[in-house]
């Protein structure tokens, strides 16, 4: 309630055998050692006495033992060991309560009986590691995942339902109605349900029916986030109306919240009814506001209120907050700086600073029987003040570089070009600082494998503010935009499955499509002046050569045409007077053509293409 730390539980083995899940077991009490079923029946009885308190905390570790720790004694209780021998990935207890399910990195599934802390049964549970677990809300049934979900009959523990899974490993299982939608069958405790199922790097949670026929593998709903699941929380719905509502809390320190009635299949990912963020006033000192990271939510019991775990993880605040689901983006504002104040009083310091006196020794830890000794620093100092002798000058810094051994040549100079990976982080600096001297230092780089190597090297949460980077950047001179198309290019081939991905793509690209668009309707128009200006250019240029070669030779060969013309002329009459009519049609014909070829043949040198032969002809 006041957010204070209640208890704290570190093993002895916490620094070899680190703590990597775990689970309360179901409340009442651990029930006392008996079998046979009359005695079990009485206990239930005996439950409803028992102030319902959670004790028993199951805790997995790294090395593959299981730790029962009781809260309430405030010590181990028992130990289970001896099931797995790698990580344990998940635990869960049955609804009876000493019994435990446990999965591992060594690809197997144990079934504990926490009374004789002995395995009652392990099996292998897939071909890599099992990496979640959750047991169906009759208790008979078993999920498991490791990238692909099995559903197991616990009774025989063999396969019941095989689903497609995820394309990473799974993280959370949790079963979704307690009922089957479709009341009319009769309810076999696990045909009819539905179950939810999220996996690491995941932005879809996937929601999955099971059917009494094996045919369907596949989810038939996803809800869709924008950063990667790290806690989910539900309400299960009982009754056939009642909607699921869903409590995502993502990496980025956002809450998701999803209301939906699971009835049947839904081609497209559900978006989220609300999202809740948390940041700080920012009034004070520091003017902007700062998010501050949501860690956990869970629904209360009345299934309209959630608790909220926000802060950092050493000081986490909890605080309860009833929702308005009517607003689609909620964002609360908390003054966490004035809470949070981490002190460490001076009584329980336990650290102690040593006085050290000049003329002791001081042993530094290395490897015993080391060929070099360990100087302290000011042993050091000493001995080189004795060596120097007095004509000689102190040495230089590349000198002493040297005596280290430090090769000089790989040490950056400021000025020097980055290199290419460090031109990925100086572009998440400068993306992040805004600052224009690193951004035009990283986009103004032509070489296409420098640029194809920043792009793949960024983190994936700086792609979108370098595609906003980049918009801003087209829209500038044509120059800059040509160097800006490249990097453009990278970035939709090497990141295209991540811009897929995100929900709200199109609103995000919409200038650069428009952009785009505007410049493409130009294209056509432009590309039609380039190629009349070609023509133009290139008939200026042939004439002008044409004219160069053929100034000189033009005029001698006109006077000599004209002579001739006229010679031919002359004999042309005397022959009219003697020849018959006939010849005189023929020697006209050939005479016309010679004149249409002497014409072509200027034409062709002149560039000319106004007149037509025939014309020129007559005109002659």
């Amino acid at each position: 309630a006041n957010s204070r730390l209640q208890h704290e539980y570190v093993p002895s083995a916490h620094l070899s055998a680190a703590c990597t899940c775990l689970a309360w077991a179901p409340p009442g009490g651990r029930p006392p050692p008996s079998k046979d079923g009359p005695q079990r029946k009485k206990r239930k009885s005996e439950v409803a006495e028992v102030d319902k308190q959670l004790d028993i905390l199951a805790i997995g570790t790294a090395v593959g033992s299981i730790l029962l720790y009781s809260t309430v004694k405030g010590e181990l209780q028992s130990k289970l060991d001896g099931g797995h021998d790698n990580r344990v990935n998940c635990v869960r207890w049955h609804q009876d309560n000493c019994c435990l399910y446990s999965c591992s990195e060594d690809k197997h599934i144990v079934e504990w009986n926490t009374q004789t802390c002995k395995v009652k049964c392990k099996w292998k549970g897939d071909n890599s590691s099992v990496t979640s677990l959750c047991i169906s809300p009759d208790g008979k049934m078993l999920l498991s995942a490791g990238r692909t979900i099995k559903l197991w009959d616990l009774e025989t523990k063999e396969v019941y339902r095989h689903f497609t899974g995820h394309a990473t490993s799974v993280s959370s299982l949790m079963f979704t109605t307690v009922k089957p939608m479709n009341e009319n069958k009769p309810f076999d405790g696990i045909t009819g349900l539905y179950f939810l199922s999220g996996a690491l790097h995941d932005r879809l949670l996937s929601v999955w029916y099971i059917r009494s026929d094996r045919k369907e593998k596949n989810a038939v709903m996803s809800f869709t986030v924008t950063d990667e699941p790290t806690f989910i929380d539900l309400t299960v719905s009982e009754v056939k109306e009642e909607p699921v509502k869903l409590a995502v809390v993502c990496r980025d320190g956002q809450l998701y919240l999803f209301e939906h009635i699971l009835n049947g299949y839904c081609k497209k990912p559900l978006t989220s009814n609300c999202t809740i963020q948390i940041a700080t006033p920012g009034n004070d000192g520091d003017s902007t506001p700062k998010p501050v990271p949501i860690l956990a939510a869970a629904f209360c019991t009345d299934k309209q209120s959630l608790l909220l775990v926000y802060g950092n993880t050493l000081q986490p605040i909890i605080e309860k907050v009833s929702l308005n689901t009517t607003e689609s983006h909620i964002c609360l504002i908390r003054d966490i700086q004035k809470v949070l104040s981490l002190k460490t009083d001076v009584g329980l310091t336990k650290v102690k600073t040593p006085v050290v006196n000049s003329d002791t020794k001081v042993l530094v830890p290395g490897i015993p029987g080391h060929s070099t000794a360990v100087k302290t620093p000011s042993s050091g100092k000493e001995k080189k003040k004795n060596k120097r002798k007095p004509g000689e000058t102190e040495e230089s810094i590349e000198e002493r570089l040297e005596a280290l051994d430090i090769d000089v040549s790989k040490v950056k100079t400021p000025g020097g070009l980055p290199q290419t990976d460090s031109f990925a982080v100086l572009l998440v600096q400068g993306l992040e600082s805004n600052d224009a001297e690193i951004l035009n230092r990283v986009l103004n780089t032509r070489k296409e494998n420098v640029i194809k190597n920043t792009v793949a090297r960024m983190p994936i949460h700086a792609v979108i503010p370098l595609l906003h980077e980049l918009t801003k950047r087209l829209q500038g001179n044509p120059y800059s935009a040509s160097l800006m198309v490249r990097w453009l290019k990278s970035v939709f081939t090497l990141h295209a499955s991540y811009l897929s991905t995100l929900p709200d793509l199109i609103p995000q690209l919409g200038m650069l499509y428009q952009l785009m668009e505007s410049r493409v309707k130009t294209l056509q128009k432009l590309s039609r002046l380039h190629g009349r200006l070609f023509i133009l250019v290139t008939q200026v240029a042939a004439s002008e050569t044409a004219q160069d070669i053929t100034e000189v030779n033009q005029t001698a060969k006109l006077v000599y045409e004209d002579e001739s013309s006229e010679e031919e002329g002359s004999d042309d009459e005397m022959i009219a007077d003697k020849d018959s009519d006939e010849n005189w049609d023929e020697d006209e014909e050939k005479e016309e053509q010679s004149d249409e070829q002497d014409m072509t043949v200027e034409k062709e040198i002149n560039g000319d293409s106004d007149l037509e032969p025939e014309n020129e002809s007559e005109e002659e």
